[in-house]
């Protein structure tokens, strides 16, 4: 007899999977939507035509251009960074080399965090897990000989974003590139810190006021640079489930939105270059439904919220990642597949650019060769899968339709539930409990095989695949350390000085904190000395009793 789990439960957690019995034949996917063995055009909801509308036009169901891919592809882009920055630009220049067409920058801790490779609570993690930023000097090794018109730049950086955004426009006037031309991303997403990942240095309040700093800034230097990329990446990576995942982005999404309409700027002013980054697992169905989905949910949002009239800030246009959390250290390699899988979800999902990771990340920092295969998986995709030879190939089928339609069903329920409790920042605590019981359903579907992971529940082998793994010099450290030291020495002590008093006297008060930044660091201020000089002022968030 099957075990059936009981109903409340289920009511009760409708975007996290049941735990079922070994008998019981129901499939499930991670946000809880039960599949059945067979589709037909009763489980597609009536008006199907008015959800879909036509690529390029709201609702933006099938793709936010007419085109998509047959007009131009999805950016390619591989994260990267680690040990140096002379390691890094090596890096750079060997994926542009292979055919990568936008750069992803990855940081290490003590960047992400605020603090200088010379802090005493950063030994031992400097370009570890990313390339270590402390001044000027660095991201201009980071982009030698890397012209900052020619290709776009992501940064994986939250708390300190604004800090790192304007280290490049210094570096690109250096080249003499103008702002005005300058192209890329800063996450910029510090609500899904508090929520899922921990790297936060600010409060909630001066966390909000420096990312719609950067909005205004932005607007009126910057215009082609996107000011925001609301991650529901690393809360997809902490735990949660597909529909959580949808839902808590545009609740942090809105949370933004209405921040920057509190400073006076409106909405189709600044919407037009909101981005958002998606994670992508095994589920190639829900992935694909998930995208459709959220496209479809923002433009309503934007359009009948928030009074938007421009189309182009109804497009929500997001970058994806493949599911660093799938890859499994056991038969490496088979690692491989999932990224494949994923990055054709992502694809067919209708991405604008996309990471696939390497097949080696769950035991280190990808090689040149897993880096390597991760963009020619890419290429394959675009060049020889057929996915990019027609906008939304998936569009009608009643599997996807019907996932579509309920993805967004349960996505809206959840964010309802954040809207009760007041948005999202008040609503964390909810936020990360959700996260926190989909992270535990995960483990006890691995745990009681009601899920399999090839290589790891089930076809399982005693052999240890020999893996070549990225091992980063541990003499790298103190070249920086030595690098920031000399840096230090010979600059003007007192001109710093004086840069970092006048950004806490801006701190202070309710001027734009980016226009003293960045004559800080054009003083040759440190990245530790300018949040430095804003904890002084603004305090650091220790954490609620939810982390």
């Amino acid at each position: 007899m099957a075990t059936t789990p009981d109903s409340s439960a289920e009511e009760a957690h409708r975007t996290i999977a049941p735990l079922v019995g070994p008998d019981d034949e129901r499939v499930f996917t991670d946000s809880g939507i039960e599949i059945q063995g067979l589709y037909g055009e009763g489980d597609v909801a009536p008006d199907l035509a008015e959800r879909l509308g036509v690529p390029g036009e709201p609702p933006f169901t099938r793709g936010i251009h007419e085109g998509m891919y047959r007009d131009r592809l999805w950016t390619m882009r591989q994260y990267a960074g680690f040990a140096s920055p002379e390691d890094t630009n090596e890096r750079y220049r060997y994926l542009i080399e292979n055919g990568s067409t936008g750069l992803s920058m990855a940081f290490d801790l003590p960047t992400q965090l605020g603090r200088d490779s010379d802090d005493p609570l950063c030994f031992g993690e400097v370009g570890r897990t990313g390339v270590p930023i402390d001044t000027i000097e660095d991201m201009r090794i980071c982009f030698d000989q890397i012209p900052l018109d020619g290709v776009s730049t992501s940064m994986t950086i939250n708390a300190p974003a604004a800090c790192l955004l304007l280290l490049y426009e210094l570096v690109g006037e250096e080249q003499g590139v103008p702002s005005q031309k300058l192209r890329g991303t800063v996450q910029n997403d510090v609500l899904k810190e508090y929520m899922a990942r921990g790297n936060y240095i600010f409060p909630p309040e001066p966390t909000m006021r420096l990312t719609t700093d950067i909005f205004e800034y932005c607007r009126e230097n910057v215009p082609k640079w996107n000011t925001i990329s609301i991650s529901g990446y690393h809360i997809r990576e902490k735990g949660c489930s597909a529909v959580q995942e949808v839902a808590f982005t545009l609740s942090n999404a809105i949370a933004y939105v209405e921040a920057a309409l509190e400073r006076g700027l409106a909405i189709d002013e600044f919407a037009p270059r909101l981005a958002f980054f998606f994670n992508c697992h095994n589920n190639v169905f829900q992935e694909i439904a998930k995208f459709r989905a959220v496209r479809r949910m923002w433009a309503k949002i934007v359009k009948e919220r928030f009074g938007a009239e421009n189309p182009k800030s109804m497009q929500i246009r997001f970058h994806t990642q493949t599911g660093g959390v799938t890859l499994q250290a056991q038969q490496p390699e088979v690692n491989i597949v999932r990224v494949a899988l994923q990055g054709f979800a992502a694809v067919a999902g209708g991405t604008q650019s996309l990471h696939t990771n390497g097949f080696d990340e769950a035991l280190a920092l990808p090689t040149e060769r897993s880096a390597r295969i991760a963009l020619r998986t890419q290429q394959v995709l675009a060049y020889e899968s057929g996915v990019a030879e027609t906008v939304d190939p998936f569009a009608g089928s009643y599997f996807v339709e019907s996932l579509t339609d309920e993805v967004e069903a349960r996505s809206w329920e959840l964010m309802g539930k954040v809207e009760d409790l007041g948005g999202s920042v008040e609503a964390l605590e909810f936020m990360q409990r959700e996260i926190e019981e989909s992270a535990h359903s995960y483990h006890e579907r691995y745990r009681s095989g009601q899920d399999i992971i090839v290589g790891v529940n089930k076809f399982v082998t005693d052999q240890v695949d020999d893996v070549d793994i990225l091992k980063v010099d541990p003499e790298s450290e103190q070249r920086q350390l030595a690098r920031l030291k000399a840096f230090k020495e010979r600059r003007d002590q007192a001109a710093v000085d004086a840069k970092l008093e006048s950004l806490r006297d801006v701190a202070r008060g309710d001027g734009n904190l980016l226009h003293p930044i960045r004559a800080a660091l054009a003083a040759d201020a440190s990245l530790g000395e300018v949040c430095g000089a804003m904890r002084d002022i603004f305090g650091e968030y220790k954490g609620g009793a939810f982390f």
